[in-house]
């Protein structure tokens, strides 16, 4: 039976709520969290995390940081990540991929009874997902070639015949990463749903959508749309918009991602599995950015300067039916989670615009690109 959990990166976004409902089942948490920038501008205890939550500090990759929090737990939510635009290519897999390898390696090691892991994964693995084309049905295309990008032509192509095509549900049967962060990710599915296989350590991944909600960091260029269009428009600036504003997304609310962090780890049916988990909704992002006006109450549009960021997808939905078939489903609309972010964030003292700063960076690192004129 599992009593006891263990949250690595438990004092993050998605790691804090999952926390909070744990608790509100009952279950006595301890958390592994390095407190690191982006997401946490100084290395001191959140105001949310509760002071019944045992937090240690340290490292995943830290050997003996994971085999002090792996003491004496039952179940592991392996959440602590590393993400952002920069090529830092390394640091990915070192955070990720070693971070997730060194957790099975302690366990196996000290012959540890963990009765359950669930880690976290990303819609990222998908690359664009799954398109259709007219004349030649179900595709899964490859990045689309910067050339194409730089003459404006947005949306994706056949391969075989060169036509546009149109997006899809993606569901959780074809993977294919195309940045530094989708690769990381999908080698922790590999690490995780195999060595959980050959050592008996039921596992399961999560390849969550885009994730929105309060406490998402204002200092992490990663956190998502929610944040760069909230602080934009809080500040009275118009939000930037790349490409043509035309990307479908699908926006899930974070105390959904952690009903299903916890639904899976309570149910064996997961095990061994990989589950999408989305708002099963899509939305452009211009779209997005009309919402966003709306619940802060300016007459404010996306700019689009005809800039792309390079390694994006154009667009990506995912089919949520597999983790729906185990009892869950989302419950928060785009309309709520947004003003739900926007209330939280009016009540904190950091809040400000992050965005520009973190353009100049990516700018300079050849992220965010302008197209031929």
């Amino acid at each position: 039976m599992i009593e006891k959990v263990l949250v690595t990166g438990g004092a993050g976004f998605i790691g804090s709520y999952t926390v909070d409902l744990l608790l509100q089942k009952g279950y006595k948490v301890r958390v592994l969290d390095a407190l690191m920038p982006p997401v946490h501008l100084e290395p001191v205890r959140p105001a949310y995390l509760p002071s019944d939550v045992e937090l240690m500090v340290g490292d995943v990759r830290d050997k003996q940081a994971v085999n002090d929090a792996l003491h004496g737990v039952d179940a592991v939510f392996h959440l602590a990540a590393y993400q952002d635009y920069l090529p830092d290519f390394s640091k990915f897999f070192h955070v990720n991929s070693v971070g997730t390898a060194m957790i099975y390696e302690v366990i196996v090691e000290k012959k540890l009874p963990i009765q359950k892991i669930v880690f976290a994964s990303s819609q990222a693995t998908y690359g664009e997902g799954r398109y259709n084309c007219e004349q030649h049905g179900g595709q899964y295309p490859e990045l689309r070639p910067v050339e194409q990008l730089m003459r404006s032509e947005w949306e994706v192509k056949c391969p075989v015949c060169g036509e546009v095509m149109q997006p899809q549900l993606t569901d959780e049967s074809q993977i294919k990463p195309h940045n530094q962060y989708a690769m990381s990710k999908y080698t922790q599915e590999l690490i995780g749903i195999n060595l959980g296989k050959r050592y008996n350590i039921p596992s399961v991944g999560m390849r969550y959508s885009i994730t929105q909600g309060p406490r998402q960091s204002f200092s992490n260029a990663y956190s998502g749309i929610c944040r760069i269009f909230t602080t934009r428009m809080l500040t009275g600036k118009a939000p930037v918009a790349y490409e043509d504003g035309g990307q479908l997304r699908d926006y899930v609310y974070v105390g959904d991602v952690a009903r299903a962090n916890v639904q899976v780890m309570e149910d064996a049916r997961a095990n061994y599995q990989v589950f999408n988990v989305g708002g099963g909704q899509a939305v452009t992002v211009k779209g997005f950015g009309k919402l966003v006006a709306e619940a802060v109450g300016v007459d404010l549009t996306p700019e689009v300067p005809g800039e792309f960021r390079f390694g994006d997808t154009r667009h990506i939905i995912s089919d949520i039916t597999k983790l729906k078939k185990l009892g869950w489903s989302p419950e928060v609309a785009l309309p709520e989670i947004i003003r739900r972010y926007i209330d939280w964030a009016v009540t904190q003292p950091g809040v400000g615009d992050y965005y520009s700063s973190a353009e100049m960076v990516m700018k300079k690192m050849g992220t965010v690109r302008s197209v031929s004129i």
